[in-house]
């Protein structure tokens, strides 16, 4: 009997506590506030705005200098970042052996003027002579090949001393115009070999994209027309004006090269940034495109997205795949089509399943 009423106690307890359970359960709600947001509708086009190309910035005004002779480095004068003038040596390289071969021409030269004077006498004096009657033709005919051979050697000596000039010009490495020092490939103590640039330098302020455009778009490019020049590191857009166009892309793949010139700006832009050229031309892609604002994208490291409505009325986080930017907005590619809509800004901060009211 006892074993029963055990039994029956142990039922009882456990049916309880269920039935608390249930009724807690049933008793907690949610109070959060929901958050009031504002949503658009995607809108699909069948037109690109925009020609987009990728380029590379680059300083309108810039120079890779070499020299011409082999030589080992004597000092390098400047360092990266150090503004310089125009005429400013940059780089010396050991001159010894030209020093040596002026000497040898200097020697030649005074010996080539001294056969050249005796010549000259000679020569004058047998003219004197020959017209006089008092010289032979053939005499007359030495002395004036003797004269002209002097003077060939003399003219020779001094053309050999402006090539030694010429030679020391490229041991010193000097600024073509005033600018910045971009890159030193070069140290005291190494070898400098002909063709191999040294230094680099630029003049800082006025930058330059280069951009290649594939052969189905290039007729519609004009020269003069303005383009947005979108800085990819900074998002940032400068206007440009296309001021070159290529009409050969035999030694570019079939891609032609545009140079576009940037308008002066506060974007602290530097050469070799990449960015994306916006042409003002339409396009007509074989599907509709997937347009959003930037302002409604949302990154979490290497991912973007978008929150958008679910059915029971919370914000719903949907990642996206990403392409090409338009202005202040930028191509879906994959994750949300045509006609849904997407939240572009709320009072409060959106998560995935944050209770909202639509505006």
């Amino acid at each position: 009997m006892k074993k029963y009423l055990y039994l029956f106690t142990f039922t009882s307890v456990l049916l309880f506590l269920t039935s608390c359970t249930s009724e807690d359960k049933k008793t907690v709600t949610d109070t959060t506030p929901a958050i009031a947001v504002k949503v658009s509708q995607v809108v699909a086009s069948g037109n690109s705005p925009f020609l987009s190309v990728s380029g590379k910035i680059q300083a309108s005004n810039s120079a890779d200098l070499s020299t011409r002779m082999m030589g080992y480095v004597d000092k390098v004068h400047v360092n990266v970042g150090d503004k310089v003038r125009k005429g400013q040596i940059l780089v010396s390289i050991n001159n010894s052996d030209l020093q040596a071969k002026r000497a040898q021409v200097n020697a030649g030269i005074t010996q080539a003027t001294v056969g050249f004077n005796n010549a000259q006498k000679d020569y004058n004096r047998f003219k004197n002579l020959f017209a006089n009657a008092c010289a032979s033709q053939k005499e007359m005919d030495d002395m004036t090949a003797n004269f002209k051979m002097a003077k060939a050697q003399l003219e020779s000596a001094k053309q050999m001393k402006n090539e030694i000039n010429a030679q020391f010009a490229y041991s010193n490495i000097t600024a073509p115009f005033s600018g910045t020092v971009t890159s030193k490939n070069v140290e005291a103590g190494n070898m400098a070999n002909p063709g191999v640039p040294l230094i680099s330098i630029e003049t800082p302020g006025n930058f330059e994209v280069m951009a290649m455009v594939p052969e189905t778009e290039i007729s519609e490019i004009k020269k003069g027309a303005s383009v947005d020049v979108i800085v990819k590191s900074m998002n940032k857009t400068v206007k440009g004006k296309v001021t070159e166009v290529s009409t050969s892309a035999k030694n570019s793949g079939g891609q032609y090269l545009v140079k576009i010139d940037l308008e002066k700006t506060d974007v602290n832009i530097l050469s070799g940034m990449f960015t994306t050229v916006q042409f003002p031309v339409e396009r007509k892609p074989t599907s509709s495109m997937v347009l959003i604002p930037k302002d409604a994208i949302v990154t979490n490291g290497q991912l973007s997205g978008v929150y958008t409505v679910s059915q029971s009325n919370t914000a719903l986080l949907r990642w996206l795949r990403l392409g090409r930017t338009f202005g202040d907005q930028v191509e879906v590619l994959s994750g949300l089509n045509a006609d849904e809509a997407y939240i572009v800004s709320g009072e409060g901060k959106l998560f995935n399943g944050a209770k909202i009211t639509i505006q």
